[in-house]
């Protein structure tokens, strides 16, 4: 997931927790304000939260973010998890000659585009609970028990995405495995897997490897994901920080529309590539066969990995070293540095949408 930490839109005011320092020697009242009142009073509580957009234009604008971004990246995904999911298959060794291969062999909709249906599955819903969480979350920390600014938005965006989990990591072993998969009777890879579509997948997995399954690699994707929205959210406040700084601008006024896509990729890509060890074990478990069928493509000396995210890593490295735990590390920089920049584009554009419209039958 990923993180935001105002819910105010582009071409609105700003407020963020990086700036607490500034904005506590300005005591700035502007609209989205995440500043704690200073006696922490009801009725001060009562006017920040007013001064909110709605939960549920966060929820909608949110989930309409996460499935766009996720739309956008998902190819470049699918080559990031072949990378992972395969790491002795050469051709699938280059980022460009992986994406050239899968859609050459595969085609654009059964091929880069495999899993998609997994993918939806979880986009939305699990972005609009996110969102929902966190915005509650941050609104009450700050608002109503004065908590300090940086711990509540990092506690807010562990929380959401915890409660996301539930919906996002079956939607994710789906779609890892289609991904990695490709088209059905594949005769230019063989996973191990061999699902007609998305119902299939479900039932097959269901039937033969129990419910539970679907939760397989639950902790994996924890521990990358929850350090990634931590980390994601910190570079992103203080590369807003810089990007106010050397437009010369107060954070009373609005950051170009360049730097609000370039601090987003930036924090995102950079949260990325430190997170990229925990996503290959992550992958590695929700995609690895209780036994490798001898037509697999996959090299025998991926070895099988338990649900132990160390052991896992140091499995990994013993047999391929640091490149095995950074493999796919090329286009998750790239995913997480545009879908970062998208998502976050698009949750403020959709928010400020909602409300003006909200705005607007006030006045009627």
């Amino acid at each position: 997931m990923f993180s935001l930490s105002s819910s105010i839109p582009v071409v609105g005011t700003h407020d963020h927790p990086s700036e607490g320092i500034l904005k506590s020697q300005q005591q700035s009242k502007r609209h989205g304000s995440t500043v704690p009142p200073p006696s922490g009073g009801k009725t001060n509580a009562d006017s920040t939260e007013n001064a909110y957009s709605p939960i549920v234009h966060c929820m909608l604008a949110g989930g309409i973010g996460g499935a766009i971004g996720d739309s956008a990246m998902h190819s470049l995904d699918t080559v990031k998890t072949r990378q992972q999911g395969a790491p002795s298959t050469v051709k699938y060794k280059n980022m460009i000659g992986a994406y050239r291969t899968i859609i050459l062999e595969e085609g654009l909709r059964k091929g880069l585009y495999g899993g998609y249906s997994g993918a939806m599955l979880g986009s939305f819903p699990s972005a609009a609970i996110f969102f929902a969480t966190y915005e509650y979350t941050k609104r009450k920390m700050i608002g109503e028990w004065g908590i300090n600014e940086t711990f509540s938005h990092l506690t807010a965006g562990f929380l959401g995405d915890f409660i996301s989990s539930f919906v996002y990591v079956p939607s994710e072993v789906l779609k890892t495995r289609l991904q990695l998969q490709g088209r059905y009777n594949n005769p230019f890879f063989r996973s191990g897997y061999n699902y007609k579509n998305l119902t299939d997948a479900v039932t097959t997995i269901v039937r033969r490897e129990g419910w539970p399954t679907l939760f397989f690699g639950y902790k994996a994707t924890l521990s990358r994901d929850l350090p990634f929205s931590g980390l994601q959210f910190a570079f992103y406040e203080k590369f807003r920080q810089l990007a106010f700084a050397v437009e010369n601008k107060t954070f009373d006024e609005d950051l170009s529309l360049s730097n609000e896509i370039i601090t987003g990729a930036a924090a995102g890509g950079l949260a990325g590539i430190i997170t990229t060890p925990l996503d290959v074990v992550k992958t590695r478990i929700q995609t690895q066969l209780p036994d490798i069928p001898e037509n697999s493509s996959q090299n025998l000396k991926q070895q099988t990995l338990t649900n132990s995210i160390t052991k896992g890593m140091m499995t990994v490295y013993k047999t391929e070293g640091l490149a095995g735990l950074f493999s796919g590390v090329g286009p998750r920089f790239i995913w997480t540095s545009i879908q970062s920049s998208i998502m976050l584009l698009l949750y403020q554009v959709a928010l400020k949408t909602l409300d003006s419209k909200l705005s607007d039958e006030k006045k009627l």
